[in-house]
């Protein structure tokens, strides 16, 4: 069986707000700079840099002065491109940002296929992944994440729920959509389990793809984290498209900045700027920035997935 935590029902976010200073420079596309400041109408001041910090930081990252994150760009308002088409905005970015600053390091964000976030930093392309990502036992084989956000999963479905779906029994017999790789797939695989009929998972590069599927009907629901899923529903333009199947959220976890695990340094370093964050109040002010201050986490853990914190 599956655990529900009751939220309330809006969780109120943008989509795509207007730019402003959150990311500056970009190296086409794909890639872009990350500086501390914001949309979303307000600003936050500069995180302060913790020499300490920054001296602890593994050698080649003092001497490169960067810190690279890869993340998956479509996922409101955790990532997304803002209205130019190629800056990363959201609340990761703000976040990342800040680490930086604490470090002494600049920012890049890198936009990559969610299902190869994990193996650009296992393979030393990335220096870390901050992208919606569920720290989970399965994950922990291969990276260590620092928690930095807790979610769970909730059901989207069109406006006015044709299908009549209200809670993840109702998905039985039915088409659902999801973006590939991630906890929602395992979520859907957990539920099958109290399934007569089984319900048909079909998988997308994006969750975009994946939204695609249901706004055109072939699909019955989306499986999101409940951040994006809430932004999505009270967007003034994606709204009227989709609405939540109810507030419940299931199998809640933690978010974690996936480091490579021969880089322990790199991950205490991160730990302890995210700490700095947290009770500095700049982590909160942030969150309150996005309209996500409800997922903050208390402290900075390592692997709560596997219950390390």
């Amino acid at each position: 069986m599956t655990s529900r935590i009751p939220r309330p029902a809006r969780w109120t976010a943008l989509v795509a707000a207007a730019c402003g200073a959150l990311l500056l420079g970009a190296c086409g596309s794909t890639s872009t700079d990350a500086v501390a400041g914001g949309t979303r109408g307000s600003t936050v001041a500069p995180a302060a840099r913790d020499q300490a910090l920054a001296d602890a930081l593994p050698a080649d990252v003092r001497a490169s002065g960067r810190l690279r994150i890869v993340t998956e760009a479509s996922y409101a308002p955790a990532s997304q491109f803002g209205p130019d088409g190629r800056t990363i905005v959201g609340f990761e970015p703000d976040l990342g940002a800040a680490l930086g600053a604490v470090l002494g390091l600049q920012v890049t964000f890198v936009n990559t296929d969610f299902d190869k976030l994990g193996p650009a930093v296992t393979s030393g392309k990335a220096d870390l992944v901050m992208s919606a990502m569920t720290d989970t036992a399965k994950r922990e084989r291969t990276l260590d994440f620092v928690n930095y956000f807790s979610a769970g999963s909730t059901i989207v479905v069109q406006r006015g729920n044709p299908a009549g779906v209200t809670e993840l029994g109702d998905l039985c017999g039915k088409v659902v959509a999801v973006q590939a790789g991630t906890v929602q797939v395992d979520l859907l695989a957990h539920a099958q389990v109290n399934c007569d009929e089984p319900i048909t998972v079909r998988t997308y590069t994006t969750n975009d793809d994946a939204l695609v599927q249901l706004r055109t009907g072939r699909a019955a629901a989306v499986l999101n984290d409940y951040p994006p899923a809430a932004a999505l529903t009270t967007d003034a333009v994606t709204g009227s498209r989709y609405q939540l199947a109810s507030t419940a959220q299931y199998e809640p976890g933690w978010y974690g900045i996936g480091v490579a695990k021969n880089r322990l340094e790199l991950r205490n370093a991160v730990q302890g700027a995210l700490q700095s964050l947290i009770q500095s109040g700049h982590y909160g002010r942030v969150l309150d920035k996005w309209h996500v201050s409800e997922g903050a986490v208390p402290r900075a853990t390592i692997n709560a997935g596997a219950g390390q914190g």
